[in-house]
């Protein structure tokens, strides 16, 4: 495993307090803030890949996260996040095994897209993710949609990745009476996408389930169909 020290030497090099605390103050989550915008912690990920072997960079991801630095845990998940990688088991191990650790949307997402990845190129996992759907930790079951937006965005989906498209939102449907907000906005959003590509399917779900939701999910959910509040 490569040594940690000069990895968290390079982000402690930038770090900005005044924005540090900036983002401790939004995020709220209590952990350390370095302060150092997503893009460049993204670049820096990036160069780190290059000289890494697949294996360095699972065990250098696992030690950035356990860190507990935000920036650190957002550098874990860019380390991880690339559509090709084989054998990928190592990956969709320690990326899923995060997913219960989530407690804020920004590090959340940022995993999320890591586990995409793997999720496309195994799509046999949504047996997996369906089951973080019913769990008693919110940011889990936010997961299950936030991980799956893929489904949500294909233009010409071939029929396996209909018939996910469908049970995906079997399970949007089953989160309509949960109020949370992150819930919510969860659903409103992966509709909202669906909405670009297979808007008669969002008018259909909608008006199954649309007068359940609380109203800033819905409009999020029909903002791009001619008449969010009268889907047909």
């Amino acid at each position: 495993m490569p040594d940690i020290a000069p990895y968290l030497a390079q982000l402690e090099a930038l770090a900005d307090q005044s924005q540090a605390d900036a983002l401790a103050a939004y995020h709220k989550a209590p952990r350390r803030y370095l302060g150092i915008r997503v893009p460049v912690v993204t670049e820096l990920a990036k160069t780190w890949r290059q000289d890494l072997t697949l294996d360095d960079r699972v065990a250098l991801a696992a030690a950035l996260w356990d860190t507990n630095i935000h920036e650190a845990r957002v550098a874990a998940a860019k380390l991880l996040t690339q559509a090709r990688i084989r054998p990928d088991d190592a990956v969709w191990n320690l990326t899923r095994g995060w997913v219960p650790q989530f407690d804020g949307w920004a590090i959340a997402d940022h995993a999320c897209e890591a586990i995409r990845r793997r999720l496309e190129a195994a799509p046999e996992r949504l047996d997996i993710v369906e089951t973080w759907t019913t769990s008693d930790h919110m940011w889990t079951r936010r997961a299950a949609l936030v991980a799956t937006l893929p489904w949500a965005r294909y233009p010409n989906p071939k029929p396996a990745q209909l018939q996910a498209r469908d049970r995906i939102l079997g399970w949007a449907a089953a989160y309509v009476p949960d109020r949370d907000w992150f819930i919510q906005k969860a659903v409103g959003w992966w509709l909202r996408d669906l909405s670009k590509h297979d808007p008669d399917r969002v008018r259909a779900w909608l008006g199954a389930h649309g007068d359940g939701l609380k109203p800033f999910a819905r409009k999020e959910a029909g903002r791009y169909l001619p008449d969010p509040e009268s889907p047909a």
